[in-house]
């Protein structure tokens, strides 16, 4: 499994955001890996299974996704900048996505 997962919900409708594309970025702007979301709204093969401690940038390009579903949104893309901490061996990062909102946490 990839150090950092993913996991998008459609808030709005109530199901998983599926065929997004996400980047996982350093933060000295270096793309590191880059994947789109399942059937089920899950990016688990995205990056090594192992990074090194410091910051990192979760880029979601939504736009494409709301589009898809015909609906107008406000966001284009979602950002989340995160940090990854020494001795943490996974960092699930969900999203819940509507089309004039969304929010983050860190999941198990």
């Amino acid at each position: 499994m990839s150090h950092i997962t993913t996991h998008i919900l459609d808030a709005a409708l109530g199901r998983p955001a599926a065929s997004v594309a996400v980047e996982l970025w350093d933060g000295d702007s270096t793309l590191i890996a880059a994947g789109t979301t399942d059937a089920d709204g899950r990016c688990s093969s995205l990056g090594p299974d192992s990074l090194p401690p410091g910051p990192y940038r979760l880029v979601f390009a939504v736009a494409p996704y709301f589009a898809a579903t015909e609906r107008a949104s406000f966001y284009p893309q979602v950002t989340i900048d995160f940090t990854v901490s020494p001795g943490e061996a996974h960092y699930h990062v969900p999203l819940l996505l509507s089309p004039f909102a969304y929010s983050t946490y860190r999941g198990s």
